[in-house]
């Protein structure tokens, strides 16, 4: 990075005072001495000179000769040690405004780091109201970007932040503040008119905008976005601290909320994160404390209306909210680093309870694309089925198509290590990912499960027949069963057994059960495997209940 002087080419500018200083001080004396030495001696060393040459009277003292000239030698010898230290003066005081600079300023974008935009931002908030404006902080964080590491390095990552930065530079207003806080999140500031924030959005907008288009990085064509977060000067910030931390949450929440949008900050939002906290509290708590545990909702033959198996989730028995539904902890355990112990949890709680149960009931489970970055994660699995003696042939792991995004390769190990201990494997959610014939084949499934979505809408939406007509085809085609979720009533039912969907699950067939009505139903049944050795077949049609 170029560093621009002002006030002249003087090379002492921007040098500490107290260097520059001592320097001169230390100029000015050796040659005030040198020159009051040098004239002393030459001038009798000369007067003796002429007087030989011209009258022939007179002698050169050798002495003062010899003085002369070792004179001449300190001047020199002086001239060159002064020389010397004046570049050494130099170098250092160039180091020294390199290293603040290093320490104000982000390397990668030039623009300043967190440290200089709390004091430079402290700067421009005062000096807002000073002159009866506002300060507009923008917290930008990058959408995706972590993909684009993943999948391309950190090269091409590095080379993404710097066209970002371009764009974020192009879209300020004059005389702003430009900051990279570290890894994919930026910061922008800078003053305005409080009865005009419609400048403000007009920024954020060009933002959103400039930050969706395609980045044409070293031959790669990447697609990010962004999510913004806005807080101004004149609305509850009484420093640029908490300036900083309401953009952070407006960020959040914008990032919430579907992502590459901004938002505003407003109260609302601080209320909800201290709900998120307390909420996050709870749930590293809860996770060892077993009140996460599992619910099982019937799996059935569409052809015979015979029990096949359970699909097992999550529920959250709160000691004092009470039962909490797993779309409200299962994101926020995947966001901190807790769905993997939450998961785990889950399964040696359904194995233990499956354990007696007929041996043509299976478990269907869902596996996070979180879990699937873990290459350890088969073998944590493998252990649980150890530890509680379930049948690995009883297990069927669903994966959605994200995970196969994410890293196709660990996928695919994780697979393989889980198939080779007789663990089936289903593709769920298909239709509403990136569905495609090279994601069937990338991996060795037993069965395609049809998101809820499509099914509840089968009876109303031409549409999502044609989608379930065409999955179900496909599935017959590839010698893959089709299960369909959320059967809701009969005449879904029929007509997804006039498709040829083999199995469905939903609220036709009841609501999830604990382990303890699980545990009843099957007893009905006669679904339990007695204490004495051998296998009990499945037998029994399902009594349909009502949602």
């Amino acid at each position: 990075m170029t560093v621009e002087r002002h006030g002249g080419d003087r090379p002492d500018r921007g040098y500490p005072a107290g260097v520059v200083k001592r320097r001169d001080i230390l100029t000015g004396a050796v040659t005030i001495a040198a020159t009051l030495l040098f004239v002393g001696i030459a001038s009798s060393v000369l007067s003796s000179a002429l007087k030989h040459v011209l009258h022939g009277t007179g002698e050169t003292d050798p002495a003062l000769v010899i003085a002369l000239l070792l004179n001449v030698a300190l001047i020199l010898i002086g001239w060159r040690r002064h020389r010397d230290l004046a570049n050494e003066v130099d170098i250092r005081a160039a180091a020294e405004q390199s290293a603040r600079l290093l320490a104000a300023r982000d390397p990668l974008t030039g623009f300043h780091n967190r440290r200089s935009l709390a004091e430079a931002g402290a700067a421009m908030f005062v000096h807002a109201v000073d002159r009866h404006k506002a300060m507009a902080l923008l917290l930008l964080d990058l959408d995706y970007f972590k993909t684009v590491n993943d999948l391309h390095g950190h090269a091409a990552g590095d080379s993404l932040l710097k066209a970002v930065a371009h764009e974020i530079a192009q879209a300020m207003p004059p005389h702003a503040l430009t900051a990279r806080l570290g890894g994919d999140e930026f910061a922008c500031g800078f003053p305005f008119d409080p009865a005009h924030a419609t400048l403000v959005e007009r920024v954020a907008e060009t933002l959103v905008s400039r930050l969706a288009q395609p980045f044409q990085i070293d031959g790669l064509h990447l697609h990010i976005s962004a999510s913004v977060g806005i807080a101004r000067s004149d609305i509850g910030c009484v420093g640029i601290d908490s300036l900083m931390r309401s953009a952070d949450i407006a960020m959040y929440s914008a990032k919430n909320a579907g992502r590459n949008r901004f938002a505003w900050f407003d109260q609302s939002m601080e209320r909800d994160l201290k709900t998120r906290t307390d909420l996050e509290a709870s749930l590293r708590s809860a996770i060892p404390n077993g009140e996460i545990v599992p619910y099982f909702e019937q799996q059935i033959d569409l052809n015979t209306g015979r029990l096949t198996g359970f699909e097992v989730l999550a529920r959250w028995e709160h000691p004092t909210r009470g039962m909490i539904a797993p779309e409200a902890f299962i994101p926020l355990a995947e966001e901190t680093g807790m769905i993997s112990d939450l998961s785990l949890s889950l399964l040696h709680q359904a194995f233990t309870a499956a354990r007696d149960w007929d041996a043509g009931l299976s478990l269907s489970v869902n596996i996070s694309p979180w879990q699937m970055r873990d290459a350890w994660l088969a073998q944590k699995i493998i252990k649980v089925l150890t530890e509680t003696g379930f049948p690995a042939n009883r297990l069927e792991i669903e994966i959605t198509e994200t995970a196969l995004l994410d890293n196709l390769a660990l996928t695919q190990s994780i697979v393989g290590s889980l198939k080779n201990q007789g663990v089936r494997l289903a593709l769920d959610d298909f239709g509403t990912g990136f569905s495609s014939l090279a994601h069937l084949r990338a991996l060795p499934f037993d069965q395609i499960k049809i998101d809820r979505s499509f099914i509840l809408s089968i009876n109303q939406s031409a549409e999502s027949t044609a989608l379930v007509t065409a999955i179900t085809r496909l599935g017959d085609s590839l010698n893959l069963p089709i299960t369909a979720e959320g059967v809701a009533d009969a005449r879904i039912e029929e007509r997804l057994r006039a498709l040829g969907c083999a199995k469905g699950q939903g609220f036709l067939y009841g609501q999830p059960m604990s382990v303890a009505n699980t545990r009843r139903l099957l007893a009905e049944r006669r679904l339990l495997q007695m204490p004495q050795p051998g296998i009990v077949g499945v037998s029994g049609t399902v009594h349909r209940r009502s949602a």
